[in-house]
């Protein structure tokens, strides 16, 4: 199918804040719109107005739902196919579900591209309420073989459509990785809870304890923002932990080319962004075995896997590789390797296979086996 001119309704967040979700609405919109596609961005997360509304917990999503409703049914009338960026809880029911049952309203195709590590106790305690409305759905299609697998736990039948890494701005130098005895370790994850950066810190300090010289750079911003910069403080961390905050795509790409070793130390994942562009830059990963990671990284070949919460094992890990040239060469060239199929020339046709299915009805309804 000639898919120039056609239009796609894409509904999802874009940055800040630069999570994973954010990040691949924004590419994919960029990358459709290369491909000629006619691309209606509807942002889930526009600013609100007036802005200070925002500071108002419980009215600022009412100020939000009204026009982005609108926005919703005026891109509705105008697409050929709406594609649904959606995670969970709340999220779910206020931007996803309302996407999903206004396109089912105006006959159009919609898919929903669903993401999020926390999928399964989603749909255990929310499946009365979210099944009815994937039924509406053309077809589900998820990055990854764990929420594939989570997703059929559940009855559902969904289609891999993996997330893509731009391999032109995020690429490998050939600067040697985890040589000598002060590596720099890079955190790339939203400052919250589920991603584990007091446990990254902690490994830090067990790193440190052994390689004085080493340093970190956190990169992202959250809520744990001032307790994760107290905590560093208190292990004694304040003169060798960077902080950055936001950082734009190219100074992300900067970030990972200077890096010796990336740390993922997320609680809950399913295909995390910076661990894609971490191996497609050329550096190691060390990273939890939860949720997704497996997945898409094999312990001793693309990447080294510890238990999560377990700051012994993830500083263990860091110093083996710091300690082992080639063990760090191995997992460099496993993860360039690995990163291939994340590459938009690898991944445009899977997702142009869906929206077609889905133009033609061929998808069966997401709903029971």
């Amino acid at each position: 199918m000639n898919w120039a001119g056609k239009r796609i309704a894409l509904i999802g967040p874009l940055p800040p804040p630069a999570g994973g979700m954010a990040n691949q609405t924004r590419q994919l919109a960029e990358l459709l719109g290369g491909e000629g596609l006619d691309v209606d961005l509807v942002q889930t997360n526009a600013p609100y107005c007036p802005q200070w509304i925002g500071h108002f917990r419980g009215v600022r999503a009412g100020f939000r739902l009204m026009p982005y409703l609108l926005r919703l049914w005026a891109a509705a009338g105008r697409a050929d196919v709406m594609h649904v960026m959606a995670n969970s809880g709340w999220s779910w029911h206020l931007f996803a579900a309302p996407a999903v049952w206004i396109a089912h309203l105006r006959r159009v195709p919609v898919v929903v591209n669903y993401r999020g590590g926390e999928a399964d106790d989603f749909l255990a305690r929310s499946a009365r309420w979210v099944c009815p409305t994937l039924r509406r759905a053309a077809g589900v299609l998820v990055p990854s073989g764990f929420l594939r697998d989570v997703f059929l736990r559940h009855g559902v039948e969904s289609r891999i459509v993996p997330n893509v890494v731009d391999v032109a701005r995020f690429h490998a130098d050939a600067r040697p990785r985890c040589a000598g005895d002060a590596p720099h370790v890079v955190v790339a994850r939203n400052l919250e809870p589920i991603y584990g950066i007091s446990t990254a810190l902690e490994a830090f300090a067990q790193i440190r304890a052994a390689c004085p010289r080493a340093r970190m750079s956190v990169a992202g911003t959250g809520p744990q923002a001032d307790e994760l910069i107290a905590r560093a403080a208190a292990l004694g961390l304040d003169g060798s932990v960077r902080f950055t905050g936001r950082l734009e795509r190219d100074e992300m790409a900067a970030l990972y080319r200077d890096a010796d070793v990336v740390l993922n130390p997320a609680r809950v994942d399913n295909m995390p962004n910076s661990v894609l562009e971490a191996l497609a830059s050329g550096v190691p990963v060390v990273s939890t075995d939860v949720g997704g990671v497996p997945y898409i990284v094999e312990n001793g070949r693309s990447a080294l896997l510890v238990p999560r919460d377990d700051a012994a094992a993830m500083a263990a890990a860091v110093l083996h590789l710091v300690r082992s040239p080639e063990l760090g060469a191995r997992l460099v060239e496993g993860g360039l390797h690995e990163v291939r199929r994340y590459t938009w020339a690898e991944v445009r046709h899977t997702l142009f296979s869906a929206y077609e299915a889905a133009l033609r009805g061929a998808v069966a309804p997401a709903g029971a086996r």
